[in-house]
């Protein structure tokens, strides 16, 4: 064991985790030339068409140090805010970080978001400054940020180029010196943390585990604390680019479990696996339940791939263990699901994961945080969805998300985010200079403003300088109210919202026109109407297709061609009464778009 290190990459986005674990592959000659490709653990297209890490990827390297063979067990993590709970479970298996700051951006608010998750777990951290060889590469003034940050000495912090190579080797003897063994008792009752899961459509589900004590081996009976149920382990290896099965892993040792399991509600992430002919009573603690933070519909475009969308969700959720979903129905759209989201990132790439991998095309309503609405009884009720909004006779107050946000950027631009913000009903905390080139803004910021397009209008109004991070700090009281779009005087519960009484108005015309270039005209008028309870706060109207009845009367008397006009006139009032208005799956999507 005192030769095994647990060890993951972390740092704010396109700092260079991807490439400087390839460099470490390869170094390591984990993995063959043949083999080499850029970004080579992101195994998903969407990952290197985005250029992002969604998902977390460990893999086993061998080392020689010192005529001594060492085993790294490596987790290369995800970078943006929204896939921050993929992070903070790979930091639960390790025992140290590499943490990682770009020599030409310095560090950014995600870098210390990450760190300060670290820091809860006890790690060891050892600070690296990637890209030195790029030209605008400030590696004194980096350093000086790295070590006001973490307190650390100069000579600590390592310079590297994750794309040339440039210290490399310097990293896997730091990696080997300062990184602590793991504790553990191989001997002990078995307790194995379950940091990640997924799902293969031959071998059922595949569970990643880091042994904290024990040793599980292949054949033997063993059951998951929480959930209860016992298996027998059909297969159970360590992780190198592909599965390798080992006849046993021990405690310190991260590796793969198959055992079979083809239902999605039996693995939970988090849980705790022990044996059964020497349990352990005790399950690994510290590992939070995900908060979701936006929460959305999806819906199957048709109602009868209902149960075929659910199959998808419960595989989808074994990959993706920060995904909550729970059954909703809408009049509009049928049945469907509920989803909860870390953001709309996380929200846009399930929706693309969906379409790719299971080929489900699916319907999005508009995103919406979580309320909390008090009665006049004296009643709590959670409002997910607009749906589940009390009616307003019966509402008390109704309370709404706060984050606080961190901001970092250059002193150029923060005139640009103080209009932006306050314009977000936000409160300016603090504001204190890191440096001379970087200031840190706070302000506490109502969840329902950053959902929609905030990070966008962040890095437009900035040139893309500024970084973003955010933190939930609990409930606050709002004016918040349901508006609801009425067609022909029917409400579309699926365009409903819930939003601050202040916007509503701005919102509900903008949402009427678009809905007005979007919806196909029909032989009736249409009013397409926002409403907040009882009062229309804005009305588009798209105009009758008419058809020309006079055309067959040539000349004649003027009464022919009245009693005609009378006629269709009768047929449209008619027709509006028992005519319905179908709703194009473009204007579920609109509302998402509103500011285009």
């Amino acid at each position: 064991m005192k030769n095994i290190r647990n060890f993951c990459i972390i740092a704010h986005i396109d700092h260079g985790k991807s490439t400087l674990a390839d460099r470490l592959l390869e170094f390591t000659k984990t993995i063959s030339e043949r083999d080499m490709q850029a970004q080579v653990l992101d195994d998903m297209d969407l990952e290197r068409e985005k250029g992002i890490t969604i998902k977390s990827h460990a893999i086993q390297l061998d080392y020689l140090y010192k005529g001594e063979k060492y085993v790294f067990n490596l987790i290369d993590t995800p970078g943006h805010v929204d896939f921050s709970y993929e992070v903070s479970r790979a930091l639960a298996a390790c025992e140290g970080a590499l943490l990682l700051v770009d020599a030409s951006q310095g560090i950014q608010a995600q870098t210390i978001s990450n760190l300060y998750l670290a820091m809860e777990n006890d790690l060891e951290i050892i600070p690296v400054i990637n890209k030195i060889d790029m030209e605008g590469a400030m590696i004194p003034e980096v350093k000086d940020q790295i070590i006001e940050l973490i307190g650390c000495k100069d000579e600590d912090i390592l310079l590297a180029s994750g794309k040339s190579g440039i210290g490399i080797e310097e990293i896997l003897h730091a990696i080997v010196e300062r990184i602590p063994a793991p504790k553990g008792n191989p001997e002990a009752p078995l307790q194995a943390l379950i940091f990640d899961s997924v799902f293969n459509s031959f071998r059922g589900i595949i569970v990643y585990f880091r042994v904290a004590n024990g040793t599980v081996r292949a054949g033997e009976k063993i059951r998951f604390i929480n959930t209860g149920q016992e298996y027998e382990a059909a297969e159970v290896g360590i992780l190198k680019l592909g599965l390798e099965s080992r006849k046993e892993v021990k405690a310190g040792d991260v590796g793969y479990l198959i055992t079979g399991i083809k239902n999605a509600k039996e693995v939970k992430v988090g849980d705790t696996i022990t044996s059964v002919l020497n349990p352990s009573q005790d399950s690994i603690k510290g590992f939070e339940e995900v908060k979701p933070m936006v929460f959305a519909g999806i819906f199957p475009v048709n109602t009868d791939e209902f149960e075929e969308l659910r199959d998808c969700m419960d595989k989808l959720q074994l990959n993706d263990a920060s995904l909550t979903y729970e059954l909703e129905t809408s009049q509009a759209l049928g049945f469907g699901f509920r989803c909860g989201f870390l953001g709309m990132l996380h929200m846009e790439i399930i929706q693309e994961r969906l379409e790719r991998e299971f080929n489900q095309t699916v319907i999005t309503t508009v995103p919406n945080v979580s309320f909390v609405a008090h009665t006049t009884r004296g009643e709590k009720i959670i409002v997910n969805n607009p749906a589940e909004m009390p009616d307003p006779s019966r509402i008390d107050r109704i309370e709404e998300p706060y984050i606080r946000a961190q901001i970092i950027t250059k002193p150029d631009y923060i005139g640009n985010i103080m209009t932006l913000c306050l314009g977000k009903r936000g409160i300016l905390l603090n504001q204190s200079y890191l440096t001379p080139s970087r200031v840190e803004l706070a302000f506490e910021l109502p969840l329902t403003e950053i959902v929609f397009d905030f990070y966008d209008k962040l890095k437009s109004q900035t040139r893309g300088y500024a970084s973003f991070d955010y933190s939930p700090i609990g409930l606050r009281d709002s004016d918040i109210v349901k508006m609801d779009i009425l067609l022909n005087g029917d409400k579309v519960d699926a365009l409903s919202a819930l939003i601050h009484r202040s916007r509503a108005q701005d919102f509900g015309r903008k949402l009427c026109e678009k809905l007005k270039d979007l919806l196909p005209r029909q032989q009736f008028v249409i009013a397409i109407q926002a409403a907040i309870g009882a009062k229309i706060i804005s009305r588009e109207t798209i105009s009758a297709m008419r058809k020309d009845v006079t055309a067959k009367c040539y000349g004649g008397d003027i009464s022919r061609k009245r009693k005609l006009l009378e006629k269709q006139k009768e047929g449209k009032k008619r027709m509006r009464q028992i005519g319905n208005v179908e709703v194009p799956q473009e204007a579920f999507l609109a509302v998402l778009k509103l500011d285009d």
